[in-house]
């Protein structure tokens, strides 16, 4: 064989290898009961906030600790612990997807995404993004 084509096969090999990386990396949204058979699998939840439970948040005692139930598109309702901040406009949000695992009881999020309506028009929305403080 030529180098030219043992260099156009190695080519040919590192991309299918880039490829098959960036597909495994790709995720769906799940629900709860999904993230319960596979706790130790992080999975991306989207559902509203359960308005009407708790939100857990006192940054006098823990400015790290923000817990909140939500309904995920299933309608099945769960505990949610973010170790970050409670988020300006949280109880405004439309939607929420947060990336975690579950724990025990609890579903526990290291990174948020909030739907929020806009405040300028009623067509566009505003999209904010979170991520839990890293221990």
């Amino acid at each position: 064989m030529k180098k030219t084509h043992i260099i156009g096969l190695l080519v040919i090999a590192i991309a299918i290898g880039v490829i098959i990386a960036l597909v495994g990396d790709f995720s769906t949204y799940e629900s709860f009961a999904t993230a319960k058979k596979s706790p130790n699998i992080e999975m991306h939840v989207v559902g509203v906030l359960d308005r009407s439970r708790p939100i857990e948040y006192d940054a006098e005692k823990n400015a790290n600790y923000f817990g909140f139930y939500m309904v995920d598109k299933n309608h099945d309702t769960n505990h949610v612990v973010f170790n970050g901040t409670k988020p300006q406009d949280f109880e405004r949000s439309e939607q929420i997807v947060i990336t975690g695992k579950m724990s025990g009881a609890d579903f526990k999020g290291n990174h948020m995404l909030l739907k929020c309506p806009s405040k300028y028009t009623n067509k566009e929305e505003e999209i904010s993004e979170f991520s839990a403080k890293s221990n």
